[in-house]
């Protein structure tokens, strides 16, 4: 029975403390321009992209020579 009261307890800190943490990150802006995020993400992802290829001719041809 005492374990049942610890993990209610431990559930309602956690709880509590992610409750805290979103309060704290919504008062320093930091969910103000999530777009932001989403184009870093999506142009760090074009540029692999567009790099890739190039590396994959590289070892092709240096295959090729040996």
């Amino acid at each position: 029975m005492e374990f049942t009261w610890i993990a209610i307890i431990a559930s309602l800190c956690m709880g509590i403390g992610a409750a805290l943490v979103f309060v704290y990150a919504a008062k320093k802006n930091y969910f103000h321009n999530l777009e932001d995020a989403k184009y870093q993400v999506f142009w760090s992802d074009v540029e692999e992209f567009k790099d890739s290829p190039q590396e994959e001719k590289k070892d092709v041809e240096e295959k090729a020579q040996t």
